[in-house]
């Protein structure tokens, strides 16, 4: 049993590492651009450096309390400059951005349950310990 939290890991920073690898892009700094972020040219770079950075600490389990509050940094602001459903006019878009202000929602949630329980069993951090 002591691998499914090492699976469930490895699927919750699935998403963090790859789309913050993104965040490096000039597609990335123009998206931001058009939904208004300000400072994109620091911002955008930033918030890739946070989310890489969280994903590979719960990753491997190293220090995955810090990086889970590296993505609560990252999925913050993001969700709420990103996916703010509330100021969208078009119904199907308004849909969308309600989706993925929920789906930020709940990684925030498991951001938070890594931050207070740590990395669990199969970790680098449980590793050093033994």
């Amino acid at each position: 049993m002591k691998f499914l939290v090492l699976l469930g890991r490895i699927f919750y920073s699935a998403i963090f590492i790859s789309s913050g690898i993104g965040h490096f892009t000039a597609g990335a700094l123009q998206y931001a651009e058009s939904q208004n972020v300000p400072n994109v040219e620091f911002l955008v770079p930033l918030s890739g450096a946070l989310a890489v950075l969280g994903g590979i600490s719960i990753l491997l389990g190293y220090k995955a309390r810090l990086g889970a509050w590296l993505i609560v940094l990252f999925l913050i602001p993001v969700t709420l400059m990103m996916h703010n459903f509330w100021d969208v006019q078009n119904p199907n878009e308004r849909l969308i951005e309600h989706a993925m202000f929920m789906k930020n929602l709940s990684m925030l949630g498991g951001a938070l349950l890594i931050a207070y329980w740590g990395a669990g069993p199969c970790s680098l951090c449980r590793r050093k310990k033994k």
